[in-house]
């Protein structure tokens, strides 16, 4: 099932990509809130989007604002330089151990948000990344049962302010500027993909251009070893978003370096789960 938070003439709804067109139900705060869907556990996901198919409007997507689908994640664990090239591009080693790093709630924006470019930068860089979201909680998680805590998937752009990420060794204040964490649209439920994600085209293409181009069986540590490793170290709650890293083609590696500037578009998009599409804008 391919779930999405919306909007629509100043009503939050939950919608639902039926292979067929979209439909959506407004006003129910209970039924659209992706968070506390996820938080329920169990079929309470793929029971809100039954609802939504048999009772829900027709809408047509341009009529829809989509917001991020997640908000109050407990956790958004990053993965850095989780694919071997893009390591390679850095001037770093491929990691023996996944390189971690937190984003914040606050910093993130939907599908046709704008990503903010900083008055104090000029130096915002994109990374496709595949997002798997925790349903089911746990700590030290066996691998044979990793992906059983794995409940959706979805794209996300990692929008880094690449100087302010690199003054310090913790990239924590380049990768949370407020509106640089682009999310969405859809939450795919695991049961529609590979397992893991695995197997799938990621791609950038910056006003049009391809500049990243992987798959996601490319990962250093794929979601089966991400789960089982950061579940020895913390608890993992339904809900915490595990952001698993950017292929090579950064704007920060090229020469001349290429980084996002007031008018331009990105899209990031990965097969068979969805196309995040943002505008930039200048704050």
């Amino acid at each position: 099932m391919r779930l999405a938070k919306v909007s629509k003439n100043g009503q939050t709804g939950l919608a639902v990509d039926t292979g067929a067109g979209v439909k959506a139900l407004f006003g129910d705060a209970a039924l659209y809130d992706l968070d506390a869907l996820i938080a329920q556990g169990g079929d309470a996901l793929t029971q809100a989007g039954d609802a939504v198919v048999a009772g829900g409007e027709d809408v047509a997507i341009d009529d829809l604002t989509f917001l991020p689908p997640l908000i109050k994640a407990p956790k958004i664990l990053c993965l850095g330089l989780n694919y071997k090239d893009h390591a390679a591009e850095g001037g770093f080693q491929v990691p023996e151990f996944p390189t971690i790093f937190g984003r914040f709630n606050s910093s993130l924006i939907g599908h046709g948000a704008p990503i903010i470019k900083p008055p104090c930068s000029d130096q915002l860089d994109y990374e496709a990344e595949m997002v798997a979201v925790v349903g089911k909680g746990g700590k030290d998680i066996a691998k044979d049962d990793a992906l059983s805590h794995i409940v959706a998937y979805s794209v996300f752009n990692d929008g880094s302010i690449r100087d302010y990420q690199l003054k310090t060794p913790q990239w924590t204040v380049g990768k949370n500027f407020d509106d640089t964490g682009a999310f969405g649209p859809w939450l795919v439920t695991a049961d529609e993909l590979p397992a893991g994600g695995a197997g799938l085209k990621i791609e950038t293409r910056l006003n049009g251009q391809t500049v990243q181009s992987a798959n996601t069986s490319d990962m250093v540590f794929d979601v089966v070893d991400t789960v089982a490793l950061l579940s020895t170290c913390f608890t993992l709650e339904a809900g915490d978003v595990l952001v698993m890293g950017t292929p090579s083609g950064i704007g920060l590696a090229r020469k001349p370096p290429l980084f996002m500037k007031d008018g331009d578009v990105c899209e990031v998009e990965i097969e068979k789960i969805g196309l995040l599409v943002n505008p930039i804008k200048a704050a």
